[in-house]
């Protein structure tokens, strides 16, 4: 490894997938590892039982605060509040507090590249390795999108180059983390049921630039007073993007035709041509600008740009397509958990819209939804502990029927469309209140529409 753990005593909090990996890296390499869940031993993954025999102590059912003092570094899961009171005398201790993105960070030795912002990061991030691979390097995918940044290390090397999708928990406890090249996409209020302001949001986001310096790159989105604002403070070299041509930003990255150009002081460079993208809406077609910038800066030529493009399809839960049903078309939109998610979503077709929407939400403004919804939706299902709100929010503009559950949202969508309508589920909220994660909330709603199309 090449971070010395041996003299040291790690206290890892939280067991989901990253608090597990962590484990395993470091169980062989620190003097101690200690890990604590505040659920209890019944309610944690099967795998949990795989750490002790590796001589890892558990401490299940609740944070004892005393546990930080027999440690020498915290390790906290995504999703683990930084004002837990063990975070807190952490802190006065002046103990180190590490999340699993730092500590996977510190063992890569090749290039990494990573990608924030409220929306679309998945989906940059994976054109981002699509176009990568393209060149014939080795790429890893990793981070917020799927499996812990440490579970990608083994056979790594420097030839390596890491993609990395990071969220603002994650970026809420790097310490070194320095990417060579940092995408910032589009932002908006988000997570604000975790980050007391939306500019405790936007500090965090803006940590992804923290380390960085002349010799890195930052591809920013343009359009955004914040992302701009951010980027200006940053000390890395900036390459903008937008759809819009920005003559007060170079360079920048733009849509002109069907064509990706590089505009760089009086020269534009078509990069690949973005008529070649599969997957719909004014969003996607950002984030591929967004990856395409990023891909140019590291080597990638526009034939690998173009190549990543034209076999592309979108990722599950994403504007996923699930059917069409007697001319009905139905979209699985279940990642939108905030309303800028839904607003994209709405602009992707001009057909009317029978939109499920409802979950926990997270902040943001259902107002800022209102002229889309009088334009593009003829009728709202809505859904969760939000239904209400929903409610009160769009029912002086389009009928709104509460739901007690997905499936009669679905169902009752099915009754009331029509040949040419979208039926869609964005639903702007987590889905911590019906279902496990947004995965399983698309799933099930994949599945209900699997069942209609069989005519059960």
């Amino acid at each position: 490894m090449k971070e010395d753990y041996r003299a040291r005593r790690v206290l890892v909090v939280g067991l989901g997938r990253s608090g597990l990996a962590v484990c395993r890296l470091l169980a062989p390499a620190a003097a101690r590892v200690v890990a604590a869940d505040q659920r209890p031993r019944e309610e944690l993954p099967a795998e949990v039982a795989s750490l002790e025999p590796m001589g890892v102590s558990l401490v299940t059912g609740s944070h004892p605060p005393e546990l930080v003092d027999e440690a020498d570094l915290v390790v906290l899961s995504p999703g683990v509040p930084t004002t837990l009171p063990l975070v807190e005398r952490a802190r006065a201790r002046e103990i180190p507090i590490w999340g699993e993105l730092e500590v996977g960070f510190r063992e890569v030795e090749g290039m990494v590249l990573a990608v924030t912002g409220t929306k679309g990061k998945s989906t940059t991030a994976t054109l981002l390795q699509s176009m990568l691979q393209a060149t014939g390097r080795e790429v890893r995918l990793a981070g917020n999108i799927g499996s812990p940044l440490v579970q990608e290390l083994e056979g790594a090397s420097k030839e390596t180059t890491f993609v990395l999708e990071v969220s603002s928990f994650q970026l809420e406890t790097i310490d070194r983390f320095r990417p060579h090249v940092a995408v910032l996409l589009d932002v908006s209020p988000d997570h604000l049921d975790w980050h007391p302001t939306f500019r405790d949001y936007l500090r965090a986001k803006e940590r992804i630039f923290e380390n960085q310096t002349e010799e890195d790159h930052a591809v920013v989105f343009g359009g955004n007073r914040w992302t701009v604002e951010m980027a200006r403070r940053a000390r890395p070299r900036k390459l903008y993007f937008d759809l819009e041509c920005l003559e007060e930003l170079t360079p920048h990255v733009h849509a002109n035709g069907p064509w990706i150009v590089m505009h760089e002081d009086r020269t534009k460079t078509p990069l690949a041509s973005l008529a070649e993208l599969q997957v719909p809406g004014r969003h996607n077609r950002l984030n591929a600008l967004a990856a395409s910038a990023a891909a140019a800066l590291v080597g990638a030529s526009g034939a690998d740009v173009g190549y990543a493009l034209e076999h592309f399809h979108g990722l599950p839960h994403a504007l996923e397509k699930v059917a069409d049903i007697d001319g009905v078309r139905y979209f699985n939109d279940s990642k939108a958990t905030n309303v800028q998610a839904v607003r994209a979503a709405l602009e992707s077709f001009d057909a009317p819209i029978l939109l499920l929407l409802g979950g926990r939400l997270k902040g943001g403004d259902l107002g800022e939804l209102r002229d889309h919804v009088a334009r593009k939706v003829k009728r709202v299902l809505a859904i969760g502990e939000s239904r209400d709100r929903i409610a009160g929010a769009f029912s002086d503009l389009v009928p709104v029927e509460i739901c007690r559950s997905l499936e009669s949202a679905v169902k009752r969508a099915h009754r009331r469309a029509r040949p040419g309508d979208v039926v869609l589920l964005s639903p702007a909220g987590s889905s911590f209140d019906m279902f496990r994660d947004y995965r399983e909330r698309g799933e099930r709603f994949r599945a209900i529409v699997e069942r209609l199309a069989a005519g059960e």
